[in-house]
């Protein structure tokens, strides 16, 4: 089937297939491509309004023992340069962010077998003791995987437990590419693609909600991206995990994979519109300016992108690798103004908060960390 009858059936609200997504990796027109996949964005959110969070990323702790090849922020257990963070060091950045009016913590780090369920339930009760109103978007599916190793308990047990303390939802970090031909190539000691899946499916049984995520650029095939795209939309078919989905280049500088060809920023469009295209159970696309930039990250919003993702006042995985992009409150709004779209602050459930209307700027603003 050409390229056009399947972007035809596709903003007519027809399922395109896995085969049809290897088509549609496989044409060179971007432009055709953006403009199917901003047509469809449109049938999800009519009004020109372009959402962002503000938010902050903690990094909580940098040991990790899965060893990612991809990855040059995590040491090794014990290692010198390694660290936990004091939780009064966390409290502080927390009320940091609420001081400039953010709503969302996405706390991350490695998978740390030194860190009992008590460590996660306890700070994030100090948390909710502290700030009440923050949400805490936290803890990817290969920490909750490590947890239950380490406690011998099952997933859903441990997201439970860490909902009851005060885990409001779980970022989607650790997808990659969902085959296990590529990822036992980067990250072998990694959880497989049916473990992530399966942590996110927990997520929402115990009463939270997540976000699905994918990294290009490993040298994966156009069929192993359509997999990965087809298990993400089948998961959301059966249990309404996702609020939305966020994509992004592999950023290969300083780690294992830098002899890797780094992937372009019309890579990053294509895969956006396509996911776009194929995903048609998911309402919100992020942005992905810390990886790409914030030029990049505004054209995304004609090709299938909704929203600019989180301020992330700290960021330190990505600034490992050598991409460090840096935007504020204020330039958030100047670049979506530039796109075309009305700015609003919403939260992490996506209900708007403010829409900011004619020129209008945030009163606290703050210089990002990292």
């Amino acid at each position: 089937m050409s390229v056009d009858a399947i972007l035809e059936r596709a903003v007519n609200g027809e399922r395109i297939s896995m085969e049809d997504a290897v088509e549609l990796y496989k044409c060179d027109d971007l432009d055709k491509l953006g403009r199917a996949a901003d047509a469809i964005m449109k049938q999800w959110h009519p009004e020109p309004v372009t959402t962002f969070v503000i938010g902050r990323n903690v990094n909580y702790t940098n040991f990790c023992d899965t060893y990612c090849s991809f990855c040059a922020f995590y040491r090794p257990p014990n290692h010198k340069d390694g660290y936990v963070l004091d939780d009064e060091v966390i409290f502080q950045k927390i009320k940091e962010t609420e001081d400039v009016g953010g709503t969302e913590i996405l706390m991350q780090g490695g998978t740390n077998p030194n860190l009992k369920l008590d460590y996660y339930t306890d700070l994030l009760k100090g948390i909710k003791k502290r700030f009440p109103n923050i949400w805490m978007h936290s803890f990817s599916p290969a920490e909750i995987w490590k947890i239950a190793e380490v406690m011998d308990m099952t997933v859903e047990d441990v997201l439970r437990e860490l909902h009851e303390a005060g885990l409001d939802s779980m970022p989607g970090g650790g997808a990659e590419i969902l085959t296990e031909e590529t990822r036992m190539r980067v990250s072998r000691l990694k959880v497989t693609a049916d473990q992530w899946l399966e942590a996110m499916k927990a997520s929402k049984k115990v009463g939270m909600f997540g976000s699905a995520t994918m990294v290009i650029g490993f040298g994966e095939s156009f069929e192993e991206r359509a997999l990965h795209l087809q298990r993400v939309r089948d998961a959301q078919d059966e249990t309404g995990c996702f609020t939305a989905f966020i994509s992004w280049l592999l950023q290969p500088e300083n780690t294992g994979l830098r002899r890797l060809e780094k992937l372009t920023p019309e890579d990053y469009l294509k895969n956006v519109a396509i996911s776009r295209i194929f995903l048609d159970n998911i309402a919100n696309f992020q942005s992905s300016w810390v990886t790409m930039g914030p030029e990049v990250g505004k054209k995304s919003l004609h090709f299938g992108c909704n929203d600019f993702g989180s301020t992330m006042m700290e960021e330190n995985v990505v600034s490992a690798a050598n991409t460090t992009h840096k935007v504020n409150s204020n330039l958030t709004l100047k670049l979506i103004r530039e796109a075309g779209k009305i700015p609003a602050q919403r939260n992490t459930k996506y209900d708007i908060l403010h829409r900011f209307e004619g020129d209008e700027t945030v009163d606290k603003d703050f210089v990002m960390q990292n």
